[in-house]
């Protein structure tokens, strides 16, 4: 909105212009002259005012240096925060710098922290050390640290699910700073926060710090040893998962760096393990789980439904597509990618950054899987045509973005696998491609896409590796089972489309042409034998694992899909599980 000021001007008759008093009648007998103060030279400036209201809170821009950092009060804050945790946790000690030490530079990160709706959350600074100078032997040593499978977690899933358990997510605050060091690792002290008395010093590092090499590994051990103490024990088939039993009282704890689910099978053992993990660690209740590794976790009146809209939606808007035009289904029908032909990429570091996204998309969407892997054969040397069969991938998630995986109540005791494969379906190497998918009760828990490693010499030999693939998947689930107080005590039931391979998995007939694939024989035969397993036939109208083997019609697609679980999230939900 504008104010200015205006005025009415009348003009009068003047003796010096004879036009203007014969163009306007002389003023009434008793009306007053008006003057204005433009007549006299003096303008008002025009004073405009800005009515329109914002609910967004101006947001300090991400700082490039320290600099600009502390020169922000908002970012300077964080810092501090950051540092005070630091020098509180007792991190560091300053000693004179050794001659010939290897020191480490000291870097601040920063970050703008986001709720799971995109909205602005808080601040975050992390002072971290340069592990890229760290020296192998010298101030590092081992450096792998197991983060839980995602085939755990949704095992965990169902089985809170079946049983009505409540599940709780953790954030441990700082969690790689409670890490023990063996090692001697020196670093310059933290610009901006530099000791004035001792400025020449360097921090003697007593506690793991962001950015080491060996940091993940230190936070995992101490986390380890810490809940051994509470009765847990890791699981020998995920070394991420911890599990709790005693008596009737059981809990389980999966594990992805610093952030741990909760569940229980009863509320008071779940506080009590929180409250002992709260008096060890600095630990945050973030209540019940709503969003963890980027999935959105909702519960509806029948289950639950696990997400990555938000995530799908930077993937789009990274490669330029908001305003795509959609497609139906991640790929054609026609025949599989090949490298040896096309014109390069222009920008391949582009097409491997998208299609290590879309990787972490198939979490929630199995429906893209062998899609993805198509795309990922060729991140080595992409070409045009592998671009747009990613492209392609992106319009059909831009068609259905709030697609996720619903997970149901059901029994957790029955384990149903579909396998499938295109035998010699690479143009290139002609090799095979090998897909299943494992359900537990109702619950879609495992799948896979992948290319077979050797060459099959027949279609039957392709279909019995795939056969023997999803037979090892299967047996790992059951040892997982097993291990969380939830037996399966019939035979895992296997679905292939291939007569032969059928016939092969159980009856001890060796012919020549298969003793190359003895040992994936024996092995499927032995699960067999001892009543694991049971290998059965299905028409290849109803062969699930088509969808992870090769491009499908329409509504084939659409039916495989929705036998996977893979649908709109339900109109009516209760919240965040």
């Amino acid at each position: 909105m504008t104010q200015t000021t205006t005025s009415s001007t009348q003009t009068t008759p003047t003796t010096s212009s004879p036009s203007t008093q014969t163009s306007f009648s002389p003023p009434a007998p008793h009306s007053p002259q008006m003057t204005t103060r433009a007549q006299h030279g003096i303008f008002k400036p025009r004073k405009l005012f800005n009515l329109h209201t914002s609910t967004h809170q101006s947001i300090s821009p991400l700082p490039t240096n320290p600099i600009d950092a502390l020169n922000d009060h908002n970012w300077k804050m964080a810092m501090k925060d950051e540092y005070d945790a630091l020098i509180e946790n007792r991190t560091w000690e300053l000693v004179p710098r050794p001659s010939n030490a290897n020191v480490i530079r000291s870097l601040w990160i920063f970050r703008h922290k986001k709720k799971s709706d995109g909205s602005f959350e808080r601040y975050k600074a992390r002072l971290v050390g340069n592990g890229a100078n760290q020296q192998s032997g010298v101030d590092c040593g081992e450096t792998f640290s197991p983060v839980v499978k995602p085939a755990t977690i949704r095992t965990v899933f169902s089985i809170a699910l079946s049983k009505s358990w409540c599940l709780h997510q953790l954030d441990v605050k700082n969690a790689f700073l409670h890490g023990n060091l063996d090692e001697t690792v020196y670093m310059h002290q933290p610009p901006g926060f530099r000791n004035p008395q001792y400025p020449e010093h360097v921090c003697l590092l007593k506690k793991s710090l962001y950015g080491l090499k060996q940091a993940p590994r230190a936070w995992y051990q101490r986390f380890t040893d810490y809940v051994a103490k509470l009765g847990f024990s890791h699981s020998i088939s995920d070394h991420s998962l911890f599990i709790y039993h005693h008596g009737n009282d059981n809990a389980y704890i999966l594990l992805y760096v610093d952030d741990i689910i909760l569940t229980a099978s009863s509320d008071a053992l779940r506080d009590s393990i929180m409250s002992q993990l709260s008096s060890e660690f600095a630990m945050k209740d973030l209540g019940l789980l709503s969003y963890f590794l980027g999935i959105s976790v909702t519960k509806h009146t029948s289950g639950l439904f696990l997400s990555q809209k938000k995530y799908a939606e930077e993937i789009i808007e990274r490669a330029g597509m908001s305003s795509c035009k959609s497609s139906p289904t991640p790929v054609d029908t026609k025949a599989k990618l090949s490298g040896s032909y096309g014109n390069p990429y222009h920008d391949p570091t582009e097409y491997r950054s998208l299609a290590g996204a879309l990787q972490y998309l198939t979490f929630t969407r199995p429906d893209i899987s062998y899609a993805v892997q198509q795309v990922c054969l060729f991140m080595h040397d992409p070409k045009t045509q592998h671009m747009s069969a990613l492209k392609r991938i992106i319009r059909y998630i831009h068609d259905t973005l709030d697609f996720g995986l619903h997970l149901y109540p059901s029994s957790v005791s029955k384990l149903v696998s579909y396998t499938d494969a295109d035998w010699a379906g690479c143009p290139d190497t002609r090799r095979s491609t090998s897909g299943y998918c494992v359900y537990l009760g109702d619950n879609l828990i495992s799948w896979s896409a992948k290319r077979q490693h050797t060459l099959s010499r027949s279609s039957a030999e392709a279909e019995y590796r795939g056969v023997a693939n999803v037979v090892s998947e299967s047996c790992w689930i059951r040892n997982l089972l097993l291990e969380l107080y939830c037996p399966v005590t019939t035979a895992t039931l296997v679905y292939c489309d291939n007569v032969s391979a059928v016939y092969l998995s159980g009856n001890p007939v060796q012919h020549q042409r298969t003793k190359h694939i003895e040992m994936d024989i024996h092995f499927v035969r032995e699960k067999v034998a001892r009543g694991q397993v049971r290998v059965l036939h299905v028409p290849s109208r109803y062969q699930i694992a088509d969808i992870f083997t090769k491009g499908l019609p329409l509504q084939l697609f659409e039916d495989f899909r929705d036998s996977l679980n893979i649908r709109q999230p339900p109109v009516s939900t209760t919240g965040v599980y």
